[in-house]
């Protein structure tokens, strides 16, 4: 994970958000790339899109992650 952390951390600085955490989870037999991001205030539901329209072009691109996975965007409360 410290390769997408590396890859995505600075565009979501640069939106004005802190990159709380970044996991790959298994749920129901789906596998998430969950990025847990913060803010001053509270993060809403256009936060986290505005983030996943932001880095899914780079993941695209990239592909440090080999499965197929679903991109997960939360604030810091769900991935507490």
């Amino acid at each position: 994970m410290e390769k997408v952390r590396q890859l995505i951390e600075q565009p979501i600085n640069e939106l004005g958000y802190i990159l709380d955490d970044v996991s790959l989870i298994k749920e129901s037999g789906n596998l998430f790339l969950r990025v847990v991001i913060d803010k001053n205030g509270l993060v809403d539901i256009e936060d986290c899109i505005k983030v996943s329209h932001a880095i899914n072009p780079i993941l695209d691109k990239e592909d440090p992650v080999k499965e197929t996975y679903v991109l997960d965007v939360c604030s810091k409360e769900k991935g507490e």
